[in-house]
């Protein structure tokens, strides 16, 4: 191919079509067809923009750099798509330069011309619409800067406030459990110095510590109680202290019945220590028990703390690389996990997982926002009652994943419209329109998926597809 292209050639590509013959030639003599190999950078994001680039065959990629990683938020293989200085004509409104990276994915043929040349054509030939432009583009930036700082402090606050209070419900418990721990060791203490005070010979001191290893097992392996079984334990238990006069039944008999100890097990304690020792070998074994639960609460507080951060960590993707390989379904339960304070009590969370699906290569932080928005709305459209249902399976090369609600249905009229930018249903201050319009572009322009809506009244079935092989 020559490195010129003709007037005629250049009518043939979509952006020029409507052109005269001069504005043709003007571009047809300034312009060079330039060839690229597999792997070669066309233009580099940073570096100035020297030149408008027009796609003439082959396969290239537009990428950002995103905290040293390069992210590919688009490519095409069709003839007259464009990049590099597409912006040359707003100059000064606009740094001059190129805002992303071009690379070949085959061998390309691209059609470059200069800038500055582009720049002065398109103010002197479009007058009118440069005018336009710069408006709009002033106001665009301004409106969606206000608008998408708006949405992120939103979307933050609501996750924040969300994770704060699943955190304290665990942290408040394990406070609890260890100031009562710690009544419990001190008086532990004060017990075991009033058997120890010589009353019980070695032998027997021995068996009880020997009891006491007994106790801390039985009650890390007792048995779930219904409260029917919980109640007629305890009366049984205090029943059998009051025969042996021990006092304050009522306030020991729940302790041993949550650590598994039955009466039988008691008549033990009794034959080892004798009945003038009873009393407080029992109430020692007690505070045994009780120690060993209230590690157990302690123990899962922490567990569900370490959780929730774990589900916070999967949710931002912290310390991971951009775009990895992900089990959709962990993504799905960080999402779920982070929007749980949400969720409101009418709303059931049913999840049908078919886990034999394999991962799939994704930007997993990306994908997070996808779920947030998909199960947020989900949630409000369902005012409060209903079940939410998350599903996956196998579409064909995809995995398909499905966030249907119970709510009142989109309808058909504005259906056609709800992936559109600031488009939205809800009432006017609760929505900025952004979040399908947000997740559409990252499944369907970074993922090359679809996201696909099925609704009617009491149920509304968003799908995406992801393929499992990447794009």
């Amino acid at each position: 191919m020559s490195d010129l292209l003709t007037p005629d050639d250049l009518r043939g590509l979509f952006l020029f079509e409507s052109l005269n013959q001069d504005q043709l030639q003007l571009i047809a003599d300034c312009g060079r067809v330039i060839p690229y190999q597999a792997g070669a950078r066309v233009y580099e994001e940073g570096q100035p923009a020297t030149c408008f680039v027009v796609l003439l065959d082959g396969t290239i990629t537009l990428t950002r750099r995103v905290r040293g990683d390069d992210v590919e938020f688009t490519r095409s293989d069709q003839r007259g798509a464009y990049g590099g200085a597409t912006q040359a004509y707003m100059d000064p409104l606009v740094a001059q330069e190129y805002n992303n990276s071009m690379m070949a994915l085959t061998d390309v043929t691209v059609y470059e011309i200069p800038a500055d040349s582009f720049a002065e054509w398109t103010r002197q030939w479009f007058p009118m619409a440069m005018h336009l432009l710069e408006g709009l583009f002033v106001g665009m930036r301004a409106t969606q800067t206000a608008v998408g700082e708006r949405e992120r402090l939103l979307a933050l606050g609501a996750l924040s406030a969300g994770l704060t209070h699943e955190l304290n419900n665990p942290a408040a418990a394990a406070v609890r459990a260890t100031a009562i721990l710690r009544e419990r060791v001190a008086g532990m203490r004060h017990k075991l110095g009033m058997i120890a005070d010589g009353k019980i010979d070695g032998g027997r001191l021995h068996k009880l510590v020997e009891l006491q290893e007994v106790a801390v097992k039985q009650a890390a392996s007792a048995p779930e109680l219904t409260a029917l079984q919980t109640s007629d334990a305890e009366d049984a238990l205090a029943d059998w202290l009051d025969d042996h006069d021990i006092a304050g039944s009522w306030d020991i008999a729940p302790t041993l019945v949550a650590g598994g100890i039955e009466s039988e097990w008691l008549e033990t304690v009794k034959e080892c220590v004798g009945e003038g020792n009873l009393e407080g070998a029992i109430r020692w074994l007690t505070y045994t028990i009780d120690t060993e639960l209230l590690m157990g609460e302690i123990d899962d507080a922490v567990s569900r703390i370490s959780g929730l951060v774990a589900a916070a960590k999967q949710y931002s993707q912290l310390d991971r690389a951009p775009h990895q390989t992900v089990d959709v379904h962990d993504l799905l339960d960080a999402t779920l996990t982070m929007l749980q304070a949400k969720v409101p009590e009418g709303v059931r969370v049913v999840k049908h997982y078919d886990r034999t699906l394999p991962p799939v290569p994704a930007y997993a932080a990306e994908l997070n926002q996808v779920w947030t928005n998909l199960i947020d709305n989900a949630i409000g459209a369902m005012e409060g009652v209903g079940t939410l249902t998350i599903s996956t399976c196998r579409d064909g090369e995809n995995l398909a994943v499905d966030v249907e609600d119970t709510g009142h249905g989109i309808p058909p009229e504005v259906r056609p419209r709800i992936f559109e930018p600031f488009f939205t249903t809800k009432a006017v201050g609760e929505g900025t329109g952004l979040g399908l319009d947000i997740s559409y572009r990252i499944i369907v322009k970074k993922h090359h998926g679809d996201i696909r809506v099925d609704s009617q009244p009491g149920r509304t079935n968003f799908r995406v597809l992801l393929p499992f092989e990447g794009a």
